[in-house]
């Protein structure tokens, strides 16, 4: 069936308008509704559905990438047991969350929470190394932060070694954050911990963080190397250019990638409804010219998750945060 790619999305088609059904696919985006320990604000469970409802008004001619729509693209339907686990732990979890965190006497309810988390990310695990086995290359899309360990998890299986870029305000490092240990605010700590095949661990974009997380990244020595996003506007301030800085970054990763965007790693005028938005951050245009920059280096982009899309609570205000959203996995899409 001829496909009009400059014509309007068409009712009921797929992500993007496009018609690719799953076997058709080459790319397949896994929406993991999940945001059970989000603890400022919250609504990243909507953003997989959000994303896909603006992704029809995404043009699928990409001036660097060209025509990715050409690979076959298949965003799979959201699991309604992940959407059920993610709502009845939240509701767990909101309590603890607003005094402050759990304490002695919380431990049931703790482990409910850090249950659901466990099954999300089996849940993950089964559906990417499946979709791997297959041939097909996946990009996650969450829910909160905590959604893609079990798809980091089969890619450094399945190659054997992998890095990570994190683009993100937030270094990732909580140990057991407000006493859950999936928290989306321990992610990459739980990575560096329990998935040896992570070889390196390259963050872009950080400016908010605790002192035990410094130290964590600290006592990772060369496996974890931390861009500060005020260290590199200095540098900038003093004459450095950001393609210069772009090389430090992806020189430091190894041949396979896997690319973390938790959204707030943008200026929060791109993301004004993620959960944790932080002042400064990459402008768009950076963030777009650093994927583009790591695609002409060579580095093999064997997947990538887009997360803490937030789209506001306001019917008829404009829908910025999930237009962002959908143009960044887009171009995400062409890293594959």
């Amino acid at each position: 069936m001829h496909f009009d790619p400059d014509a309007a999305a068409k009712p009921g088609s797929g992500i993007f308008g496009l018609p690719h059904l799953l076997e058709d696919a080459r790319i397949v985006l896994l929406p993991v509704p999940f945001d059970a320990t989000t603890s400022y604000g919250n609504g990243t469970a909507n953003g997989p559905d959000a994303i896909f409802d603006a992704s029809s008004q995404v043009d699928l001619y990409h001036r660097r990438f060209g025509r990715i729509y050409e690979q076959g693209i298949h965003m799979l339907a959201p699991d309604d047991r992940i959407a059920q686990l993610s709502a009845e732990a939240r509701e767990i979890a909101v309590p603890l969350i607003e005094k402050g965190g759990a304490d002695s006497g919380d431990e049931r309810e703790v482990a409910r929470v850090n249950l659901a988390s466990e099954e999300m990310n089996a849940f993950v695990y089964r559906q990417a190394a499946g979709l791997l086995s297959k041939g097909k290359r996946v990009g996650l899309v969450g829910g909160d932060h905590s959604t893609p360990f079990g798809l980091i998890r089969a890619l450094a299986e399945m190659h054997g070694e992998i890095g990570i870029l994190q683009l993100d305000a937030h270094l990732d490092h909580r140990d057991a954050f407000e006493g859950f240990a999936w928290s989306h605010a321990s992610i990459m700590r739980n990575v560096l911990s329990r998935i040896p095949g992570v070889a390196r661990l390259v963050q872009v974009g950080i400016r908010d963080f605790g002192a035990s997380e410094v130290e964590f990244a600290k006592s990772q020595g060369s496996r974890c190397a931390v861009f500060y996003d005020e260290v590199m506007f200095e540098e900038r301030a003093s004459g450095a250019t950001f393609e210069s800085q772009c090389k430090r970054i992806i020189d430091a990763l190894p041949e396979r990638v896997h690319v973390s965007f938790d959204i707030d790693g943008l200026a929060p005028s791109c993301c004004p409804h993620t959960g944790t938005p932080v002042p400064g951050g990459l402008a768009y245009n950076e963030a777009t010219y650093l994927l583009w920059k790591l695609k002409e280096s060579g580095r093999t982009v064997v997947g990538f998750d887009l997360v803490e899309v937030c789209p506001g609570p306001n019917e008829d205000e404009p829908e910025l945060d999930a237009n962002v959203g959908a143009r960044l996995l887009y171009t995400m899409c062409g890293l594959l």
